[in-house]
């Protein structure tokens, strides 16, 4: 009886209708896939092609061995019931990860296929706990959880949910799963359990490396890594819900170069077109925008606008878009996704004729008046319900491929900016899946709060996306919901977010900030409302003096964050650091997530409790640390506390970084 072939570089494994194939799959790492009762089907979510890799291979009759690199797994045929148990290993015979066996008696699968009616499968995927690793990445979860050992997490999009299925173990490997389905997974004490509702096959990725820096630069190769960030995403961008027109484009661009405050993007929000999916401004509120964008590019400012997938059943592209097919559609009923300001169906950027078709639209509306950067809001998309089974794209059930909309959705925009000649992009979304970096996409975190509590779940949603691939990651300076400027407290908040905002890989203040007023068109038709002001003068002459303190240490920051968005774009370094991926041989910064390393040179601790004016802070070993507002020297390995009014916060700094920011905090 043979269990095991070697084929095309790898091994396949045969018993009682699954199907294994193992391959190796990049530097020190492999892939691992699966089927039930056929061939295993030759598709592949979210890895880029590879160099081929000569791997050692040896075949044995109820064992074998595949070794690339550091890593090598081990393939062992249980003698009860014949099940295929597979163990991975570092270059040190270290023990990595493992499929569970079967249990003899208990007859368990690792890798188990429930038949669906009409064909396709639920599966799941269950690997041995390991008590002693700690786990990070996976995207952005809203949760004040660093550590992810013990977490259930859906592995589905929501607003300000963006699951981005890759880990980084405490324990030396990193692991992808690669499959797009809507599903689940359990980082439980026993067991590790991946879900997926809907697929045809297992497939998962594993890397190997000596340091965290080492496992990413593995990954990054294996979904690729983002562009150059161009030299406006280095600056401060301003933004608020909404600018409704255009002289209040120009006005608020004015009075920022009357001040002599630089502003690298100036955004103009949603509702500024007619209809969803009409993709073009109001010619009510924006009479010519042509002149409007060469004003502001007169002023150095970049125009970003607002797009959003939906289209109202009232727009003038609806009844093309449907008739050729490019829309989402439900399973049964009537197509109406989401209802604001109107029935609303999703363009499906899963189909590459609908993403030539609003291209199309945005080129001929938007990229011809010179706009050169957009923001691709409700990137989920945000379905109405987020009842997963009752949705279908081109590329197939939402339950099955469904989380690739916003990598598909960024792919869209990326692409048709290519090919118009332009090599400079980034564009703000909603949302990310694996591979959503290298389409230029700058992720924001949502519609959150504007609360103490949602601050700091957003310190620990940035490090994780960092290490999930994302390192273009932002959020709401100040948060979006909730935000009244007639609040001393809210102002406080503020200016701590603005802080922090100042040590994000952009810096962005938005938000639909308490008062609003009503908008209503010349038709008497009411649209959509705009906050109250949101610049940084609109909060007292104390606070402006202070935001704009923290947007010239932003700019003072100019060649340091260019060196750390190098980094990122060859080798997938996170922008935004735990202590652990500088720091690995300290223990302690495995557990610190409320302090992070912005680069690899500027410890930053954001002040995010409610009027706290100083604060504990943990100096990794191994460092020298200098204060940047007075000079203090310390050594790490030692916490120290740090007072920090509302005028500053704590920064630490080493090496080369001392240059920009000694005694300007």
């Amino acid at each position: 009886m043979r269990f095991f072939e070697e084929k095309d570089g790898g091994i396949i494994f045969r018993e009682n209708g699954e199907m294994v194939r193992i391959s190796p799959w990049g530097e020190d790492s492999v892939r691992v896939e699966s089927a039930y009762l056929g061939e295993i089907p030759d598709s592949n979510a979210a890895l880029l092609p590879q160099e081929e890799c000569k791997a050692q291979i040896q075949i044995g009759d109820m064992d074998s061995c595949l070794t690339n690199g550091k890593i090598t797994v081990k393939l062992h045929v249980e003698g009860w019931g014949k099940a295929l148990c597979i163990s991975f290993y570092n270059e040190k015979g270290k023990p990595l990860i493992s499929e569970i066996t079967n249990g003899g008696a208990l007859q368990r699968r690792a890798r188990y296929f429930r038949p669906l009616t009409g064909g396709d499968f639920y599966l799941k995927a269950s690997f041995v706990a390991d008590e002693h690793e700690k786990i990070y990445g996976m995207g952005q979860y809203q949760q004040e959880i660093f550590d992810l050992k013990g977490c259930n997490l859906e592995l589905a999009h929501r607003n300000s949910q963006a699951s981005v299925p890759f880990y980084l173990s405490s324990a030396g490997y990193g692991f992808m799963w690669n499959n797009p389905a809507i599903g689940a997974v359990h980082f439980g004490k026993n067991t590790t359990e991946w879900e997926a509702n809907v697929t045809n096959k297992l497939d998962y990725w594993i890397t190997a490396g000596d340091t965290p820096k080492e496992i990413m630069e593995h990954f990054g190769k294996a979904v690729g890594t983002v562009p150059m960030m161009p030299e406006y995403g280095l600056g401060f961008w301003q933004c608020k819900l909404r600018y409704y027109n255009q002289k209040q484009v120009l006005s608020i661009a004015e009075e920022y170069r009357k001040r002599d405050i630089p502003v690298d993007v100036l955004v103009i929000d949603y509702y500024h077109w007619p209809r969803c999916g009409d993709w073009r401004f109001d010619p009510e509120y924006f009479e010519d925008p042509k002149n409007m964008v060469q004003k502001l590019h007169d002023m150095g400012i970049e125009t970003m606008v607002s797009i959003w997938p939906q289209v109202d059943w009232r727009s003038e592209n609806y009844e093309e878009m449907r008739q050729q097919g490019l829309l989402v559609r439900n399973n049964g009923g009537i197509d109406a996704q989401m209802i604001f300001h109107g029935n609303n169906v999703f363009m499906d950027a899963t189909n590459p004729r609908t993403r030539a078709y609003v291209w199309d639209k945005i080129k001929k509306n938007y990229a011809d008046l010179g706009i050169r950067t957009f923001w691709l809001d409700e990137a989920e998309p945000e379905f109405g319900t987020y009842d997963f089974e009752q949705y279908r794209y081109y590329a197939g059930s939402v339950s099955e491929i469904g989380n690739i909309y916003p990598r598909e959705y960024a792919r869209l925009f990326y692409e048709g900016q290519r090919a118009n000649g332009q090599e400079d992009i980034v564009n703000l979304i909603r949302c990310a899946w694996l591979g959503s970096q290298r389409y230029g996409a700058l992720v924001w975190s949502g519609d959150i709060m504007s609360t103490y509590e949602d601050f700091r779940k957003q310190i620990c949603a940035g490090l994780h996306m960092g290490i999930a691939g994302i390192p273009w990651w932002t959020t709401d300076i100040g948060g979006f919901h909730a935000g009244d400027v007639r609040s001393e407290d809210f102002k406080e908040l503020l200016i701590r977010w603005f802080q922090f905002g100042t040590f994000c890989p952009v810096m962005r203040i938005h938000g639909c900030r308490q008062p609003v007023e009503q908008i209503v068109n010349a038709a008497g038709e009411i649209r959509e409302q705009t906050g109250a002001d949101n610049e940084i003068w609109s909060y007292g002459e104390e606070n402006e003096q202070i935001m704009t303190k923290f947007i010239r240490i932003r700019l003072a920051m100019k060649e340091y964050i260019r060196s750390i968005m190098e980094e990122a774009h060859k080798k997938a370094t996170p922008v935004m650091r735990p202590m652990f991926f500088e720091f690995p041989e300290d223990e302690k910064t495995y557990d610190i997530w409320d302090c992070y390393m912005f680069g690899g040179d500027i410890l930053v601790a954001p002040i995010c409790y409610a009027h706290e004016m100083k604060r504990s802070v943990y100096l990794p070993k191994g460092a020298t640390w200098t204060l940047a507002n007075d000079g203090s020297v310390y050594e790490g390995g030692q916490t120290i506390e740090v007072e920090a009014g509302i005028e500053t916060l704590p920064i630490f700094l080493r090496n080369k970084a001392q240059e920009y920011l000694i005694g300007k905090l």
